[in-house]
């Protein structure tokens, strides 16, 4: 597929007035004194691992779909981002990055589910009631935290420990959970118009001048679940597989090709139908979620659109 030798694996441009670079698992971070620069590659990750190949506009997918829940949430918390220059980038407030990431879940599935079907019945501290199946409505959504690691695997934690260990001070832990939830249900909402459940989700938050500030990537395929609503409550009757939009599914064929992160393991070969196939499906994620049509970007000297787009961006003065 000529359009993999296109996708964007990582970038390494040298801006000036930038103060620092960090490279994620999927994004490109330019630090300067006020700002952030996050260019959206199409690498992919999935238990904590960057698999070899990138997905043609994955990156994009995940910084337009990014920016249409930002800005449609920002009346119930206030976000980092102040542009999108590029179809792959976002520019936005430098805020201090709490250091756990707020898991929200509405139904028993992906990681949650694993540990139950392992027999667990707490997970984060929550307690989960017994009978519970695969992709089952939870009684209400709940929190399960994880730490943030820059390397290897995020950890479940508690909300006790956060509090016992001083990660988070109370008060600004009680208003990370009030907004959690509150995003949440609106992203339950604007899924329900979409014919889609909002099934589990990630948040980041940050602090600027004392603020919080919602920040990264909100209900994207990489931090959401989604199941299809018309065909939930029929496949949970008969037992079925729920339908479902999020990057799950490159998950599941990594497992049953024996990878799962763990020592020793190899990240099994990503052939260009599969690659295709999931840049696809990311695509398809897009266009329902937000309800509008995915427009793929001109690939032919995408690196130089890029640059020329983020030089264009720091001329422009927010503050």
């Amino acid at each position: 597929m000529n359009q993999t030798s296109q996708a964007i694996k990582e970038t390494a441009f040298n801006f000036d007035g930038q103060t620092g670079f960090y490279r994620g698992k999927v994004r490109d971070v330019y630090h300067f004194d006020d700002r952030l620069v996050m260019v959206a590659t199409d690498r992919i990750s999935a238990f904590d691992v960057v698999l070899p190949r990138p997905i043609p506009f994955k990156g994009q997918v995940l910084n337009q779909t990014a920016a249409h829940f930002l800005q449609a949430t920002a009346d119930i918390v206030p976000n980092w981002l102040l542009d999108v220059p590029d179809p792959n980038v976002s520019v936005g407030l430098k805020c201090q990055s709490y250091p756990v990431e707020m898991v929200v879940r509405g139904y028993l599935a992906g990681h949650a589910w694993r540990q139950y079907r392992e027999g667990h019945r707490t997970l984060c501290g929550v307690a989960l009631p017994d009978g519970l199946k695969e992709a089952d409505q939870l009684p209400e959504p709940i929190i399960t935290p994880t730490t943030k690691a820059h390397e290897g695997h995020d950890e479940d934690i508690s909300r006790e420990e956060i509090l016992e260990r001083g990660i988070v001070p109370e008060s600004e832990y009680v208003q990370l959970e009030k907004y959690a939830l509150a995003l949440f249900k609106k992203g339950t909402e604007m899924a329900a118009e979409r014919g889609l459940i909002l099934v589990d989700t990630k948040y980041e938050f940050g602090s600027l001048n004392g603020q919080i500030y919602l920040i990264d990537e909100i209900h994207t395929p990489d931090s959401s679940r989604y199941y299809y609503a018309d065909s939930y409550t029929e496949n949970q009757q008969q037992d079925l597989p729920q339908k479902q939009l999020s990057k799950e599914f490159v998950r599941e064929w990594l497992i049953a090709n024996h990878f799962q992160g763990k020592e020793g393991q190899t990240v099994p070969e990503m052939d260009d139908a599969w690659i295709e196939q999931i840049s696809n499906r990311y695509i398809e994620l897009y266009e329902k979620v937000t309800g509008k049509s995915f427009v793929r970007t001109e690939t032919d000297n995408i690196y130089n659109r890029i640059e020329e787009n983020i030089r264009r961006s720091l001329t422009v003065t927010y503050f």
